[in-house]
């Protein structure tokens, strides 16, 4: 199952000790929005393979579709983060650095790297080559790769609103999107390993929170919703 692959990779860090000031500054964190949801459907459906589908044209639809909801989501969000509000680009307890093409590190704002990332993302799926769209192409051996970065990158989005702007979030009466959002993305990255573990540990806090303050999953009547 999805949630103990999830308590498996997050197990590996649970000796991490976090401090108790930076604890009570995670708004995101209080009960009362962590099971915040839009979702009635169980996500672990929306998550699975469906039957005679090719796993990569399965990753390369979800990652538009993520895409999608991560953009809607730091737009609605976008014009509180500035140069000056988010001179760094802060997601969970992470100072995160952009790395360019040639493997080169720098330092940039939450707004600069949300434009860097949507930037590169965009190439990656409309790279015919790369994810091609005709049925007689392959993917390509540099398809996961390719995927694995998108997602680590809408990951790194999603923490620096949740880090950053979850009060705004909160104010616009979006943290069940974003909430739903999040475990969405996660599980989908879990089955698929998408995402390693040390990245996973970053919001190991919220993972844990957003887990045992959601519904049971349904066994039957569910219809699926898009996030």
């Amino acid at each position: 199952m999805v949630f103990q692959a999830v308590g498996k990779l997050l197990g590996k860090h649970n000796r991490i000790k976090k401090k108790a000031a930076a604890e009570s500054e995670k708004l995101y964190l209080e009960l009362r929005y962590t099971g915040a949801r839009i979702l009635d459907a169980d996500i672990l459906m929306l998550v699975a393979l469906p039957k005679g589908l090719n796993v990569d044209e399965w990753l390369a639809s979800n990652a538009s579709a993520f895409y999608n909801h991560v953009s809607l989501m730091y737009g609605s969000i976008s014009e509180f983060c500035t140069i000056s509000s988010c001179p760094t680009m802060k997601a969970w307890s992470t100072q995160i650095q952009w790395t360019d093409e040639k493997g080169r590190k720098r330092k940039c704002s939450g707004p600069q790297y949300a434009d860097y990332a949507a930037s590169i993302i965009q190439k990656i799926l409309t790279d015919e080559d790369l994810v091609p769209t005709k049925q007689s192409k392959e993917f390509p051996k540099a398809f996961r790769p390719a995927i694995q970065k998108t997602f680590r990158l809408l990951f790194h989005l999603l923490g620096h609103i949740y880090t950053c702007h979850f009060r705004t979030v909160v104010n616009l009466e979006l943290h069940p999107h974003l909430n739903t959002l999040y475990l969405h993305l996660l599980l989908f990255c879990a089955e698929f390993h998408l995402l390693d573990s040390k990245e996973m540990a970053l919001s190991e806090d919220l993972t844990t929170a957003v887990i045992h303050s959601s519904p049971p999953p349904r066994t039957s009547g569910s219809h699926s919703r898009n996030t």
